[in-house]
C-alpha cells in the first residue's frame, strides 16, 4: 500500500498540465516568430470554426470541462455510428458554453443558490436555436424544464458509485481523527460526517483535474468523486478505493447522462429517440420523482438510487440528511420496473420522508 501511495503522490496524470514554470521558454526569435503570425493563424481558426457551425448538421451544446466534453464526444460517437449523414466531416459541430456554476469557484455551491447552476446558459442557447441539442450530467438538471425544452433520452448509465481517493490512506475509516476531506457536495458531506464524526469536510470545487491536483499539494488528506466521471475520463487509475451503495448512497442521476432538444424538434427529437436507453430513463425518472416531492436544492443533502434487480423489480433507495450528518432519515420502495409505477415509487418515499423529518428540517 505505502509504494502505491508514494508513486500516486509523484506520479502526474496526462491531463493536468505542467505548472508554467516548468515548460520551458521560448527563444526571442520564436516569440518575434509568434507575434508576426498567431493573428494570422486565429483569424483562419475563427473563420473555419465559423464555417464549420454553418455547415453542420447538428450543434451540440455542452460545458467546457474535460468530463463534459467527454460526454458531448461521446455523444456524438454514438450519433455518428447510427446515422450516417451524421458520420460526415463537419456534420457535428461542439459549441462549449461557459455556465455560471463554471464561472463562480470561490464559493459553496449551496451559496450560489437557485437551480440549473450548470445547465442554465446551456438551454437558454438551446431554446435561442444556437444549439440543436444539448448534453448534461442528468445530477445537474433541474426537475422542471423550461418552456419549449424536453429532454427524451438518457444514455446508458455509468457505474454509480463513488470512490475514495487519498494519498495517505485506503479508506475512510483508516483516516485519523481530524483529517480533511475535500468534498463540493452536501450529500457526500452528511454522509461521511455521519459515519465518521472526527473527520471535517471542507467545500472542495473543481473538475476532476483541479481537485487531484489540490489532493496531490496536499490541501486535504482526501475526496470523493464520481466513479462514472473518472471512466469516462479514463482516470481510474487515481482510484484508491470504490464504496459500495450501502456506505455512500449517490446523487439523484449520478452516472447519467441526459440530452435535451427543442420541443418543437422532431428531427433531433428522432436522432435523440435513437440513442435512449430506456432502462436508465425509467431509473432516473423515479429518483427525479423523489428528489422533485423534496424539492430538493443544492442546499439539501439528498441521495437516491433506483435499479432493476434480477427479478426484474425496481428497487429504490432515498435518503435525505441534515449538512453536518446529525441526522439521516431513509426509505426504500420496492415496485413493477414500469414508468409510472416507479414515478409513483419515488413520490411515495419523498412523502415519508418529508412527513418523518418533521417542520423546519430542510431550512438550511
Amino acid at each position: 500500500m505505502s509504494n502505491i501511495l508514494s508513486m500516486r503522490s509523484t506520479t502526474h496524470h496526462p491531463l493536468l498540465a505542467a505548472p508554467s514554470n516548468l515548460r520551458p521558454c521560448p527563444s526571442p526569435t520564436s516569440l518575434r516568430r509568434r507575434r508576426r503570425h498567431s493573428p494570422t493563424v486565429a483569424a483562419v481558426a475563427v473563420e473555419k470554426e465559423a464555417k464549420n457551425k454553418e455547415v453542420a448538421l447538428m450543434r451540440i451544446g455542452t460545458r467546457g470541462s474535460p468530463l463534459a466534453l467527454a460526454q458531448a464526444y461521446e455523444t456524438r460517437d454514438k450519433l455518428m455510428s447510427l446515422h450516417s449523414e451524421l458520420a460526415e466531416e463537419g456534420a457535428i459541430h461542439i459549441e462549449i458554453i461557459k455556465t455560471t456554476g463554471d464561472k463562480i469557484l470561490n464559493q459553496p455551491l449551496a451559496d450560489i443558490g437557485g437551480k440549473g447552476l450548470f445547465t442554465k446558459e446551456i438551454d437558454e442557447a438551446l431554446l435561442e436555436g444556437r444549439i440543436d441539442i444539448a448534453v448534461h450530467s442528468m445530477k445537474d438538471v433541474p426537475t422542471y424544464f423550461p418552456d419549449g425544452m424536453i429532454l427524451p433520452c438518457n444514455l446508458p448509465r455509468e457505474d454509480v458509485r463513488d470512490v475514495f481517493i487519498s494519498l495517505t490512506a485506503s479508506s475512510l475509516a483508516e483516516l485519523p481523527a481530524g483529517s480533511v476531506v475535500g468534498s463540493a457536495s452536501l450529500r457526500r458531506q452528511s454522509q461521511i460526517l455521519y459515519r465518521y464524526p472526527s473527520l471535517k469536510v471542507v467545500n472542495f470545487r473543481g473538475n476532476v483535474q483541479t481537485r487531484l491536483r489540490k489532493l496531490n499539494d496536499g490541501e486535504v488528506q482526501a475526496t470523493l468523486l464520481a466513479l462514472a466521471g473518472l471512466k469516462r475520463l479514463n482516470m481510474t487509475e487515481n482510484v484508491t478505493a470504490i464504496l459500495s451503495v450501502e456506505e455512500m448512497l449517490p446523487a439523484i442521476a449520478q452516472g447519467a447522462i441526459g440530452i435535451a432538444c427543442r420541443s418543437n424538434d422532431d428531427k433531433m427529437a428522432n436522432y435523440l429517440a435513437s440513442l435512449n436507453h430506456e432502462e436508465t430513463r425509467l431509473a432516473v425518472a423515479c429518483e427525479r420523482a423523489f428528489l422533485e416531492t423534496l424539492d430538493g436544492s443544492c442546499r439539501t443533502p439528498i441521495a437516491g438510487y433506483a435499479y432493476r434487480n434480477k427479478d426484474g423489480d425496481c428497487l429504490f433507495r432515498g435518503l435525505v440528511a441534515s449538512p453536518d450528518g446529525t441526522r439521516v432519515l431513509e426509505t426504500s420502495r420496492k415496485g413493477p420496473f414500469v414508468l409510472n409505477d416507479m414515478i409513483s415509487m419515488g413520490k411515495d418515499a419523498g412523502k415519508e420522508l418529508i412527513s418523518r423529518a418533521g417542520p423546519g428540517f430542510f431550512d438550511w
